[in-house]
């Protein structure tokens, strides 16, 4: 494979963070890759794996003179991180994210860049509920799409080379506005997450009750609302809180399906039930047709690598 960046900048050596860096790795997309993160562990961790080639002092040191910075920090920061490395990023360069959020971080990150620097947001549809430095492996993109939402009059040339890297680490690249795309997130990520959190709180109470129960004789439904729900606290308390208004939309129009199904339960509607239960079905086959899941049988017993 190409290299596609002389230089490449890291901020915040999470999961994401720590996947594109192997990903980059496996395929010789970059030069020199220098990380930053805030969390003296996570630098620790970094710097006792060799998982970058370099680790800064700070984001400002790790941004200078990079050719792309990846800005891999939970949403609420970005603008803090964006409003530090403005001035050291060198002319020409481009800065992405990989937020799981789009408008709000278009909207914290662009006013502090300057007008030679070229900002192109992402977000990478791939993740596990591990987090850490530790967490990644080169394989979390393979296979999985990636959104960029490049703005109006974006030069055609920087968003060709971050497509191109994408794909070279195993993602589908399309492209989306940023509020459709906090919509669709809405509807396939932030709304069942939160209901996620909500059972496994539910059933936490609930277990109070039953001695352990709960945990003792959980099958696959609620156990992987468990892997859901053991996801990073910082990160999805800032994707609530910054995608408020698509995620309130769909909680909304959940509660009303929720509704229509307590009814027809009440009142025996078993026709309903079948008929939205085949529906459902349906939506889990174009899934597995689409290649973003397998019809294999998984109870849990699987030899899989720790973060997949």
């Amino acid at each position: 494979m190409t290299q596609i960046y002389d230089r490449v900048a890291v901020i915040g050596l999470g999961l994401i963070a720590s996947s594109m860096i192997h990903a980059m790795r496996r395929a010789g997309l970059a030069g020199t890759i220098t990380g930053y993160d805030a969390s003296p562990a996570h630098m620790q961790m970094a710097a006792e794996d060799g998982l970058c080639d370099q680790l800064a002092g700070s984001a400002a040191e790790a941004a200078e003179g990079a050719d792309l910075v990846a800005l891999c920090v939970p949403v609420g920061a970005m603008g803090q991180v964006a409003e530090e490395i403005a001035g050291h990023l060198k002319a020409g360069a481009t800065v992405t994210d990989v937020g799981s959020v789009k408008r709000a971080v278009v909207d914290a990150v662009a006013p502090h860049l300057p007008p030679d620097v070229t900002f192109i947001p992402g977000h990478p549809m791939a993740g596990t509920e591990f987090s850490g430095p530790r967490a990644g492996f080169a394989e979390l993109f393979d296979g999985r799409w990636c959104l960029l939402l490049p703005p109006e009059g974006c030069d055609p040339g920087a968003l060709g080379k971050l497509r191109a890297l994408w794909t070279a680490m195993g993602a589908t690249v399309e492209e989306m506005d940023p509020d459709h795309h906090d919509l669709v997130c809405a509807v396939i990520s932030h709304a069942p997450h939160l209901i996620a959190y909500t059972m496994v709180g539910v059933a936490d109470d609930l277990r109070r009750v039953t001695d352990s129960e709960v945990i003792k004789f959980s099958a696959a439904g609620f156990r992987d609302f468990t892997r859901i729900a053991a996801s990073d606290p910082t990160m999805w308390r800032d994707v609530f809180l910054n995608n408020k208004d698509a995620t309130l939309e769909i909680l909304g129009r959940f509660t009303e399906e929720l509704f229509a199904l307590q009814r027809a339960i009440r009142t025996g509607d078993g026709d309903m039930l079948h008929d939205y239960f085949t529906r459902t079905r349906a939506i889990r086959k174009g899934i597995i047709e689409a290649g973003q899941d397998t019809a294999a049988p998984d109870f849990g017993r699987s030899t899989r690598r720790p973060g997949e």
